[in-house]
């Protein structure tokens, strides 16, 4: 029979292994944590949900979760670091539609491919983009403000977060419906071009809705049309492009995390399986449906399809509008 010294020594020694491990675990977790990389400034709308999601990520993978900003050529930059970052599943990349479906169909080499280089891990959200006014503009709403452009010689000057993106095409589709010159003036991001429009350098400015919302609420600028077929829960009293006869914008862009290929799949579900837990919980859908997104799982495999589809459809839209590669 054991004596109970050797019984308490036995189970001792399991208990200090135990630690052990814990203790190795907690270190190696200290030494890889998760980084998320977003391709704008910090300030801007992506930024804020990444910082958003990243607090709760950081509880559920129980490991150092941090936001790492690669700002610079509409998320290119972002996307080309997740290209070169090791498959070990700690590196993601929070991204829209714009860096994943448009700069392949808008650059002749963009530095990656996102159907070779990437994978989908899971998305979280849809959303809209949308037409503002700076604070200083005289318009209160869309027609009006088509009517003063018309009235003062029919050319304007309209913000926009990325050349050769989403709302650059807005731009030039609205201009050609109402028979006007508009004219698109990219930056880095939303924050600055927030800035701008803030500040009044710019009269108008098309971006996402997470973009405008906190400032449209401060009365500080005014959302006066949202892509899509339907209004949005955050914006009510706001016009969407079919009410106002615009066509061509009722596919709404998505939100999703990416990981690089080859990440292995016990990796992207538990990446998965975190994010899932975490836009349920209602304070962090709260946030994001505040900030005008439409929250909602989809597994990788549902994202990989709607990425797909989406491309598809902004290659007619960037082909009919003669726009060239660069």
């Amino acid at each position: 029979m054991t004596s109970p010294r050797r019984s308490f020594i036995a189970r001792a020694g399991r208990l200090a292994l135990a630690l052990s491990a814990v203790a190795g675990f907690g270190l190696a977790q200290a030494q890889s944590p998760t980084r998320i990389l977003v391709g704008f400034p910090a300030g801007g709308g992506s930024d804020a949900v990444a910082r958003i999601l990243a607090e709760r990520l950081q509880v559920e993978l129980a490991a150092n979760v941090v936001v790492e900003n690669r700002a610079g050529a509409g998320g290119q930059l972002a996307a080309q670091a997740l290209k070169a970052a090791p498959a070990d599943g700690h590196t993601v990349f929070l991204s829209h539609d714009h860096s994943v479906s448009i700069l392949p169909l808008t650059m002749k080499n963009p530095g990656f491919d996102p159907e070779k280089d990437f994978v989908p891990v899971a998305g979280f959200a849809t959303f809209v983009n949308a037409v503002a006014l700076s604070g200083g503009t005289p318009a209160r709403d869309f027609k009006a403000w088509i009517d003063s452009v018309k009235g003062s010689g029919g050319k304007a000057t309209m913000g926009i977060p990325a050349p050769a993106s989403t709302p650059q095409f807005a731009v030039q589709v609205i201009g050609k419906q109402f028979g006007l010159d508009l004219v698109a003036a990219p930056y880095r991001g939303s924050a600055p071009m927030m800035g701008d429009m803030l500040g009044n350098i710019i009269p108008a400015g098309v971006g996402s809705v997470p973009d405008f919302i906190e400032n449209h609420k401060a009365g500080k600028l005014r959302v006066v049309a949202v892509m899509g077929t339907q209004r949005q829960a955050a914006l009510p009293d706001v016009p969407t492009f079919t009410e106002l006869g615009i066509k061509g914008f009722e596919e709404v862009p998505y939100y999703g995390l990416f990981a690089p290929a080859g990440t292995p799949k016990a990796a992207l579900d538990k990446l998965g399986a975190a994010l899932q837990k975490v836009i349920a919980m209602p304070d962090v859908k709260d946030k994001l449906t505040a900030m005008g997104l439409t929250v909602g799982f989809m597994s990788g495999a549902e994202l990989g399809k709607r990425e797909v589809a989406y491309r598809e459809v902004w290659a007619k839209i960037i082909k009919d509008s003669g726009y060239q590669p660069q």
